[in-house]
């Protein structure tokens, strides 16, 4: 086999092989488990959430009560809701603690945890690619 049939061979392989994405993220923002119990909404796996955020459940349930505008308890292993939502709007509002307060806005990856900066500014530090930046609590 000659330079010239080589370098054929080679282009017709290269084009037949199929394009690899730059980067697959297996990470997916959990979906909240609900359900009514009278004027009260479960959410039953806030334990999963707040592992999956690598956050504090109080954390959370802190932000679910500022974005809801209700009292939310803590029964162990899953919030108490005062009031009935969907469970749409419960994903939805733990969808945006996840845009704002977990995932970097430069990479896009979750792994990032958050710092005090003083004078109640809070920092959201990506540990993956380094990137910082201040975060309205």
């Amino acid at each position: 086999m000659d330079d010239k049939e080589y370098v054929k061979l080679l282009d017709r392989a290269l084009k037949d092989i199929p394009e690899i994405a730059a980067e697959s993220s297996d990470f997916v923002i959990p979906n909240a488990e609900t359900f009514s119990q009278g004027n009260k909404t479960i959410l039953k796996n806030i334990a999963a959430i707040a592992d999956k955020a690598r956050r504090n459940l109080t954390d959370i349930s802190k932000y679910l009560t500022k974005e809801l505008g209700v009292p939310i308890s803590n029964d162990g292993q899953q919030l108490v809701i005062n009031g009935r939502f969907s469970n749409d709007e419960v994903n939805r509002r733990i969808k945006r603690y996840f845009e704002v307060y977990v995932i970097c806005k430069e990479c896009k990856k979750p792994d990032t945890h958050l710092e005090s900066g003083g004078r109640g500014v809070i920092y959201l530090v990506c540990e993956a690619c380094g990137a910082r930046y201040g975060i309205n609590s």
